[in-house]
């Protein structure tokens, strides 16, 4: 049984790596959010000790470190705001424990190369979350792409809305210097699949963006990929909203629909499975994702000319 410590207890996505740590049968021992509504806790590890001050949170870590304890942590789960995380993978392995962190991994390419001398220096491990890599219909989509033999790029729509209120803007997701923006919060996975699927990025056009939508071209060894990402309800598609559905989730190759809606709940499981292995994702895998949304942040859009997503004119 491994101790694990998490930073961001009360965040959105928290759950699923305390779901992912019980299934695993380890230990939450310790947790850190500067927000107390952190009741879920009790649904998983009533017994785990909670602290809303880095100082405090710091100063119990290093105690168990320190004294060698039954419950020394060995790997740090990190779920904070994004602009955070650097410092937080610091924290961890300067504690002597692992890192587990959500995406995006860092804002920008160069933390990278900081981190690697941070794990150099440590000897501990930077573990990510890129958990479109496990899900079995990417990996069945990889496995046939790299199988074959043809000259002609696959054409790949990817389409993702996920509505968000006002409440979003408000908060650190909605400021740029905080989660990167749009294409970085909600995207950063989505680019990672790409080039994992379909090689080397070889060009990244941006068409449109903005606080709550943002569009472009990409195009990959294998692949061109027009884009659209956004969390206004606008642009979900009438037949989704007849639903019930403020989510909409779409990728098209050549025309037909991979379909990878199902499986999302165990996909963090799956990942603290290959993690706790030795199997895990590390910071080289996350530089070509960091670097196509660190692009996207930067650069002038075109508005609609070339090959630009359909959904840029609703």
């Amino acid at each position: 049984m491994k101790n694990f410590a998490m930073i961001g207890a009360a965040g959105y996505i928290a759950p699923r790596h305390m779901q992912a740590i019980k299934s695993t049968n380890n230990q939450l021992v310790a947790a850190l959010d500067p927000n107390d509504s952190v009741g879920i806790i009790d649904s998983y590890f009533p017994d785990a000790d909670f602290f809303t001050e880095f100082e405090r949170f710091d100063r119990h870590i290093d105690k168990l470190r320190r004294a060698n304890h039954s419950a020394k942590i060995d790997y740090v789960s990190i779920c904070s705001p994004n602009y955070l995380h650097d410092s937080h993978m610091r924290f961890a392995l300067r504690s002597d424990a692992d890192a587990i962190c959500e995406k995006p991994l860092v804002l920008n390419s160069w933390n990278i190369d900081g981190l690697l001398e941070v794990e150099k220096d440590t000897g501990r491990k930077i573990n990510t979350i890129l958990q479109l890599r496990v899900h079995p219909s990417i990996l069945a989509l990889r496995e046939k792409v790299m199988s074959e033999e043809r000259d002609a790029k696959h054409d790949v729509d990817l389409t993702y809305i996920t509505s968000r209120g006002h409440w979003y803007l408000q908060s650190w997701k909605g400021d740029e210097k905080k989660s990167g923006g749009i294409a970085t919060n909600i995207g950063v996975h989505f680019y990672d699949m790409l080039h994992f699927i379909f090689g080397d990025l070889q060009e990244n056009i941006v068409h449109h963006s903005d606080a709550t939508s943002a569009a472009g071209y990409l195009e990959y060894e294998k692949a061109r990929v027009r884009w659209f990402l956004s969390v206004d309800f606008k642009y979900v598609p009438q037949s989704a909203k007849e639903q019930g559905q403020r989510t909409y989730r779409s990728i098209t190759v050549d025309g037909d629909e991979i379909e990878f809606s199902g499986g999302f709940t165990d996909l963090h499981n799956l990942s603290y499975k290959e993690i706790l292995s030795g199997r895990g994702f590390g910071l080289e895998e996350n530089r070509v994702a960091i670097e196509t949304v660190s692009h996207i942040r930067n650069a002038t859009p075109l508005g609609a000319k070339g090959t630009y997503h359909p959904f840029l004119k609703v």
